[in-house]
């Protein structure tokens, strides 16, 4: 992880969370209730029910605890960091009572005492008054229970112009309380966002490979739902109003991804989890126009697809390529066509000729990602981006190339030094 490419705290606040926000978006990701509302209101129906909320302690005793379902979360609306939040599993058998996910008792005094602290301020920034509200219980997915103790994780999405540029998985851990905060103790996994598969594992800071006091494995899970958890993560961001945020999604069982909450300057933990920085993913979708969540989505697959580190093994070492070699390109219904292509590392970015493009059906409207400025000998000319797929030296690479006329020159596609790493050209 080069030092050029870390977004540092101060970077994050004066290029991103401040540049791209404002007043009204901060104040909404600042509450959970109104982020909810704000969130429904735009159309992103996605977000567990709200019970119940509490305003004053006259709501508090006011109030007929046993309508509440068997398992329920007590939240502050402006805690922090998992600061504040009860988790209700289920009733005690003479229903005087609850169970907690961590296997506390509690009763209603127990809750109604907690209530009155939240709207006092002990869990909120600078200890000012808060709301309290009751929301439904996320249980764990399937996919998670073996990884997750007690508690249920969550995704992290940092989602910049409509692209979600990196997440994070978060798993609850027996130090965290089962709760999903990393600085409570939960795990941090990152997870490749073109497959939504976990690649690296933080615990306290430091990497590692299983599960705590388990030989259960941390890499290579895949998620459920990925596409649809990206496209919800742009659809909050869009809500929100802010242009860099942190979307925290969890996985119902039965409804899939629903969105927790908004950050509009989330940790900067993720870049660990992920061994990679965020600027240099940042800056690369700064400038784009991004229609909509899907095509945001499509960028980010096309953009940050990249080899799983400590996944896959490279027997083979690095390869040898020439300037020109015979490689394998994917069309539009899966078959590969062999072409021959010119290896050019002064070209940083890889090229294809419109016609061939057209011809593999990877070249329609709506597959173009979108248009970058090009200087030739004519002058400038905007070229449209799209997602492909090719082999060179046995080696499967998916990434982005433009599209121009080639019919005048010898190559169809000329491949960019972007697309070699692992390789070494013979002149």
């Amino acid at each position: 992880m080069k030092l050029s490419s870390i977004l540092g705290l101060n970077a994050r606040s004066r290029l991103f969370s401040y540049k791209y926000g404002s007043a009204v978006g901060k104040k909404i990701a600042r509450s959970k209730i109104l982020t909810k509302r704000t969130l429904t209101r735009n159309g992103v129906s996605e977000v567990p029910e709200i019970y119940k909320i509490f305003k004053t302690p006259r709501d508090v005793f006011a109030f007929d605890w046993t309508k509440l379902p068997p398992s329920f979360a007590l939240k502050p609306s402006k805690g922090l960091g998992g600061e504040g939040i009860i988790v209700i599993k289920k009733r005690t058998q003479d229903e005087n009572g609850w169970i907690t996910t961590a296997r506390k008792l509690v009763t209603r005094e127990d809750l109604k005492l907690h209530v009155l602290d939240i709207l006092e301020g002990a869990y909120s920034v600078g200890n000012v008054p808060d709301v309290a509200f009751c929301e439904e219980y996320v249980a764990r997915h399937k996919a998670f229970r073996k990884l997750a103790f007690r508690g249920t994780p969550d995704v992290r999405i940092i989602v910049f112009n409509k692209v979600p540029v990196m997440a994070m998985l978060r798993l609850p851990t027996r130090e965290s309380g089962g709760r999903a905060n990393l600085h409570q103790g939960a795990i941090g996994t990152g997870v490749d966002i073109p497959t939504g598969i976990t690649t690296r594992a933080v615990w306290y800071g430091e990497l590692i490979k299983h599960k705590p006091e388990t030989k259960r494995k941390l890499n290579g899970i895949k998620i459920p739902h990925w596409t649809k958890i990206l496209e919800l993560a742009v659809r909050g961001q869009e809500a929100s109003g802010l242009g860099y945020v942190g979307v925290d999604i969890v996985l119902h069982p039965s409804k899939g991804p629903l969105i927790l909450e908004i950050n509009s300057s989330p940790g900067l933990q993720v870049q660990l989890a992920n061994m990679e920085g965020l600027r240099k993913r940042l800056e690369r979708v700064e400038d784009l126009e991004v229609r909509d969540a899907e095509h945001g989505v499509r960028i980010a697959k096309a953009l940050f697809a990249g080899p799983f580190v400590g996944r896959v093994k490279n027997d083979e070492g690095i390869k040898t390529v020439n300037v020109v070699e015979e490689i394998k390109i994917r069309g539009v219904n899966g078959e590969k066509v062999n072409v021959t292509a010119k290896v050019d590392t002064g070209a940083w970015t890889t090229s294809i000729d419109k016609k061939f493009a057209k011809d593999l059906g990877i070249f329609e409207s709506n597959r173009i990602l979108w248009y970058k400025r090009t200087r030739n000998s004519l002058g400038l000319e905007d070229r449209p981006v799209i997602a492909i797929v090719f082999w060179l030296g046995g080696k499967r690479i998916k990434t982005v190339a433009t599209v121009a006329d080639r019919s005048n020159l010898a190559y169809k596609i000329l491949v960019g030094r972007s697309d070699l790493k692992g390789f070494v050209v013979n002149p």
